[in-house]
């Protein structure tokens, strides 16, 4: 009988979830909602860096990957939004505090923090794809002094669909040599803001930044990153993350391979120059 390896080993256990209990659930909009995690000893499940995910699971039902968007010393928190044909996403959204689900990570490369320092950064994000921009901004705010000017440009269809609020019209504005600017596709009763998309919305306030981080639907990111390269960003300062595409996290089942390149192992996150070097399909 074969001995198992030390690799071997590594791999059985990253495929084995912790149980996580949920501390809280916070409404973000009526179809996301916030799950802040901790272990049944009161610990934080695992220690991600921005950019990086977690693989939740419930029992007969599935698992799914999703992007971990904020942390403390005893929890993570996984933003996560319901989908109709989603069982999984259905089956988490009827959860109540207390109750356990399966977690494990963290899985991805996450953003690379050292090509961030000192430069003002220009983060760009559409809808749900606040939630991995967020934990980058998070550690931003909380080194602040290692980071330049912070210009957050985010967007929704509507003001009901924003997420993080608080964040976006109380926290963020209070922080130091931050600029922060939201908008809707579309006008609506009640909505006194900027009205457009996102992509159109950065060519307009056109920031003087040095490097930048851009999440959203396949169409944001599609749109968004020839406008910073019109804006002089070198495209290895250009950074993005192609997360929906994620499944497995190890590299096994081939969903998110990209030519040779498994997202899932590689990234999720590549500069524009990397995607320069990819097949087109994504």
């Amino acid at each position: 009988m074969k001995t198992a390896s030390a690799s071997d080993v590594l791999k059985i256990n990253n495929l084995v979830p912790k149980v996580g209990v949920l501390k809280e659930i916070l409404d973000e909009t009526p179809d996301v909602k916030t799950f802040r995690i901790s272990t049944p000893e009161g610990e934080r499940p695992f220690t991600p860096m921005p950019g990086q995910l977690g693989m939740y699971s419930m029992p007969a039902i599935g698992e799914a990957m999703f992007s971990v968007t904020n942390y403390g010393e005893d929890y993570i928190d996984m933003s996560i939004k319901k989908y109709n044909d989603g069982v999984l996403t259905s089956v988490l959204h009827g959860l109540e505090i207390g109750q356990e689900v399966g977690i494990r990570g963290p899985y991805g490369n996450g953003f690379p923090i050292e090509q961030f320092k000192g430069k003002d950064i220009v983060f760009v994000a559409g809808g749900i794809g606040l939630a991995p921009v967020r934990s980058l901004i998070l550690y931003c705010m909380r080194n602040r002094e290692d980071f330049g000017k912070l210009t957050i440009i985010y967007g929704g269809r509507s003001k009901e669909d924003l997420c993080f609020k608080d964040d976006l019209f109380e926290n963020w504005p209070k922080v130091p040599n931050t600029e922060v600017f939201v908008t809707i596709d579309r006008p609506q009763e009640g909505w006194d803001g900027h009205v457009g998309f996102v992509p159109d919305y950065v060519k307009e306030i056109a920031p003087n930044a040095q490097i930048a981080a851009v999440c959203g639907p396949p169409i944001l990111i599609k749109l968004t990153l020839p406008i910073l390269s019109q804006m002089g960003l070198p495209d290895e300062d250009i950074i993005t993350t192609l997360e929906l595409r994620m499944k497995c996290g190890i590299g096994k089942c081939g969903r998110c391979n990209i030519g040779s390149c498994y997202v899932c192992l590689d990234g999720p996150v590549f500069s524009q120059a990397q995607l320069n070097d990819m097949p087109k399909e994504y």
